[in-house]
């Protein structure tokens, strides 16, 4: 490996990137990027690389055959990397119980709100959206840390409890038990397979809302039962 010193956000965007392929570690994924945009590898040099190019680079210099649907998802990790380190401001809507009818809430595990990046145990900030099919309203930000020194179990716990009042749970990652203590809460645990930023989740969310929610979301939001749209909603935990 050429590049011996990476910023925090660029090493998480190509690990990320590299676990979002089979088989392919950090190490190499660096030595492909590194054949592609040369040293030292930059945010700015990342958002230059073209889907296809990285996809070309990859099958060349790792002898695989990868598909570009198989490829989209590192790619989109390491083009996360361009925005991750900036501050973006959410602003805050008010709401109040009965205002958006058939509505359901959302629990984003995020560490600025504008992407879905979290790790259920590690994220800084549940953002917490009201969603319904033709309205979104981000309507509270919960620090997920604590000043207090917590166990494994506790920050589980705490964590659990602090989004309990929501129907669904999106995170880039969560672990079995802590899916199954969620779950205990009433919320729904989805997991997503890659960082997405979370408008676009949410925009996906709100088209399986206004055309045919699973029956678990359509008896949340009070409506008839429909039929199930995994693919759309993301991976249940």
């Amino acid at each position: 490996m050429s590049q011996s010193t990476l910023s925090r956000e660029l090493a998480l965007a190509i690990g990320l990137a590299a676990r979002a392929l089979p088989d392919i570690t950090p190490a190499q994924l660096v030595s492909v990027l590194i054949g592609c945009i040369g040293v030292p590898i930059t945010a700015e040099n990342l958002a230059q690389l073209k889907l296809q190019q990285y996809k070309k680079a990859l099958n060349r210099n790792l002898q695989t055959s990868f598909s570009t649907a198989q490829v989209q998802p590192s790619y989109d990790c390491l083009q996360y990397s361009r925005n991750s380190g900036q501050h973006q401001t959410l602003a805050l809507q008010a709401y109040q119980r009965g205002d958006m009818p058939h509505s359901i809430r959302v629990a984003v595990a995020s560490q600025q709100g504008v992407y879905i990046d979290g790790q259920f145990s590690q994220c800084n900030q549940f953002y917490i959206f009201q969603v319904s099919a033709v309205e979104v309203r981000l309507i509270m930000i919960r620090s997920a840390n604590t000043k207090e020194a917590l166990t494994a179990e506790q920050k589980m716990q705490y964590r659990a409890q602090l989004i309990e009042d929501c129907n669904v749970l999106y995170s880039h990652s969560i672990s079995a038990q802590a899916a199954a203590r969620v779950i205990k809460f009433g919320v729904h645990p989805i997991k997503l397979t890659h960082i997405a930023q979370a408008s676009t989740i949410i925009e996906q969310l709100q088209h399986v809302l206004s055309t045919s929610p699973p029956p678990w979301l359509a008896k949340t939001m009070g409506i008839e039962s429909a039929i199930q749209q995994p693919s759309l909603l993301g991976e249940t935990v």
